[in-house]
């Protein structure tokens, strides 16, 4: 079965070419020209993935995502032509998935896309259910718990926590990390990897657990108090 792929941005031009390119590779592709359009498709048919461009008029991508991870957990691609540093950071830290900077080739796009949904794909398939203290996740449900609170994760987030919590005593650098929770690690970068962590030690702060500590110059290692 074909994979919806939501494409949202206000150059028409660009949709077409992104529908062509996604539509070859067996893709299923709605489009939205602005975010409120965006929002108003996700409500009335959630698709797999959504490639989101952040500067649009309306409401901006940035915000879409914001909107979006209230209630939903749909992987976002970002698209814009600000490449800057800060912008990417700021993205995958509202829970995009991934980020690419205009102009690209349709090809990275695609691979992209392939990339974030192959790695959503493994996690509805596993049964582990894990528990470390205060923290459960239920692979097969596609669920995490602090105590009796349910925290929302993004694919990959759930992912990476999954990698630790099967071996929570172990320090883990940031590269066998990639290797483990980004199928493929096309091109993966340490920063990106970075902005997940943050945002799972916010999401689970809120429950009042930090459950991953920085290992100073190595990486990262699950708490296990």
């Amino acid at each position: 079965m074909s994979a919806d792929v939501l494409v949202v941005d206000d150059d028409p031009r660009l949709r077409e070419v992104v529908r062509y390119a996604l539509s070859r590779e067996g893709y299923t592709v709605r489009e939205a020209d602005n975010g409120l359009a965006a929002l108003a498709e996700v409500e009335r048919q959630e698709p797999a993935l959504i490639v989101l461009d952040v500067l649009m008029p309306e409401l901006d991508g940035l915000e879409v995502c914001r909107r979006l991870r209230k209630t939903s957990q749909v992987p976002v691609v970002f698209l814009s032509s600000r490449g800057e540093e800060l912008d990417r950071i700021l993205g995958l830290e509202l829970g995009g998935d991934d980020y690419l900077a205009k102009p690209f080739s349709t090809r990275e796009l695609v691979s992209r896309v392939r990339a974030v949904l192959r790695r959503q794909a493994p996690v509805a398939v596993d049964s582990d259910r894990l528990k470390l203290g205060r923290l459960s996740l239920d692979a097969e449900a596609f669920r995490v718990w602090v105590d009796e609170d349910e925290i929302a994760l993004t694919v990959t987030e759930f992912r990476l926590l999954q990698v630790m919590m099967r071996r929570p005593s172990r320090a883990w650098t940031r590269d066998e990390l990639m290797e483990r929770a980004y199928p493929g690690r096309h091109q993966v970068s340490g920063r990106t990897l970075d902005s997940h962590v943050r945002r799972i030690r916010s999401k689970c702060r809120e429950s009042g657990l930090d459950p991953i500590e920085t290992v100073h110059g190595l990486g990262y290692r699950l708490q296990t108090t």
